[in-house]
């Protein structure tokens, strides 16, 4: 990096920003498995949690771009920290009085904040050294993006899923200190992490708050969304972010109870070889932890695979046509997920977790092909493309719906149908030259 030592602390301090709101946008997921069991929910009311943590985005993205402009990147920042670490806050009350309620609303400031950090953070990784290089600094952070979602399947098996909660039945029989002490369990299960979260939060908000940053100067020419909502492969980008976005939530969201579903504990403990896995990624034995946390740590691999796949693709894109790469990726995507329907076991499993690894390109592809040759319009289809992301808020539910009603694989076909259209437009772009 060639940033002056004056920004090099400011740099480090974004990439851990993009580290953080990956961690915790997929930690999210280890959670709706646990409150499903604890508030007695269906497929359905549980991806609710992915519409309130989604659905900020929708609602949020374009009033952030508003705020920024009125206070700055910096202040920006700040605000977003502070709103990120109160939705962490909230997750202490939810567990203590386990209303359902209270933590959607946890969800959606949670990512509200998350909603105004990427907008803000983007644009100031760009300007901390030389614009030759600015590049680079982005794609590393986003690499460090890709660890958080990476990471945090592991973290939430170990914390959150892994000890056995008890039916509603199971609590009323329970005496009163027994049910005392078991509530309490369940909450401190929840608390601590996102607690722990929300501390390291304001620390770093206090560090932004001290940090002498540049000043953003916006050079664009002005433009109105109603010239961008005018070009085609503008909006058809921003459906294309939108399917993406859901489809890779929606599969995150459902693999442990997928699995589950498929019984893969009883196969992950008749194979060696998996069972050493699962037992090296808990730390622990199988025998002693809850079917979920067996399941929930190989959640990890799909997360990994994106990483993995930034990489590879980030290559591919600058010697082929990144539309033919991205719709070589979807083709692969739909043919991994017709392998995990039409199989069971291990195949199944696997199938579907290389799903991750063909994720990796998707959003950056799609995002690049639909703002090329828009000129002054980029900022305002920057804002349109991130209000797409709403795409995690409703496709997830309606997934869970179909579950609900057809199961898993039947469900899965609708996932298909997102990466073809994902394939389409990539296709529809496959002779364009990207000018960035």
């Amino acid at each position: 990096m060639d940033q002056p030592k004056s920004y090099r602390s400011s740099f480090i301090l974004l990439t851990i920003l993009f580290f953080l709101w990956g961690f915790i946008t997929v930690l999210v997921d280890s959670l709706i498995p646990r409150l499903r069991e604890l508030f007695t929910l269906s497929y359905f009311q549980a991806g609710m949690v992915q519409f309130a943590f989604f659905g900020a985005y929708f609602l949020l993205s374009i009033p952030a771009s508003y705020i920024l402009s009125k206070i700055g990147y910096k202040k920006g920042i700040i605000l977003g920290l502070i709103t990120m670490a109160l939705g962490c806050f909230l997750f202490y009350p939810a567990a203590s009085y386990r209303v359902f309620g209270i933590f959607m609303l946890a969800y959606f400031i949670l990512a509200g904040g998350i909603t105004i950090l990427q907008v803000a953070a983007n644009p100031y990784v760009a300007v901390l050294g030389s614009e030759e290089t600015a590049s680079s600094r982005l794609n590393l952070s986003q690499a460090f993006n890709s660890l958080g979602t990476a990471i945090a399947p592991a973290i939430g098996a170990l914390f959150i899923l892994s000890d056995k909660i008890k039916t509603k039945e199971e609590i009323d029989a329970l005496a009163g200190v027994a049910k005392e002490s078991y509530l309490s369990a369940e909450a401190s299960a929840v608390q601590t992490p996102f607690v722990g979260l929300a501390i390291f939060i304001c620390l770093i908000a206090v560090y932004f708050f001290f940090a002498k940053l540049p000043k953003l100067i916006n050079e664009e020419e002005k433009s109105t969304y109603g010239e961008a909502l005018k070009e085609k492969n503008l909006m058809l980008g921003v459906l294309g972010i939108f399917c993406y976005v859901g489809a890779e939530v929606a599969i995150g969201s459902y693999l442990v109870n997928y699995f589950l579903d498929m019984n893969l504990v009883s196969i992950i403990n008749e194979n060696g070889f998996m069972k050493s896995i699962a037992e090296t990624l808990l730390n622990s034995g199988l025998a002693e932890t809850d079917d979920k946390a067996v399941v929930g740590v190989f959640v990890t691999f799909y997360w990994s695979g994106a990483m993995i796949g930034r990489f590879i693709g980030s290559y591919l894109t600058t010697i082929f046509n990144p539309g033919k790469v991205l719709s070589s990726f979807a083709i692969i995507t739909i043919c991994l997920i017709g392998v995990s329907i039409s199989t069971t076991g291990l195949i199944s499993m696997w199938s579907i977790l290389a799903v991750g690894l063909f994720n990796s390109i998707m959003f950056p592809t799609i995002f690049t092909l639909a703002i090329d040759g828009i000129g002054k319009l980029k900022p305002k289809g920057s804002g349109l493309l991130c209000t797409a992301i709403v795409g995690g808020a409703i496709i997830p539910p309606t997934y869970g719906f179909l579950t609900d009603n057809i199961g898993f694989k039947w469900a899965l076909l609708f996932v298909i149908c997102c990466y073809g259209y994902i394939m389409y437009y990539g296709y529809r772009n496959s002779k364009k030259q990207i000018e960035i």
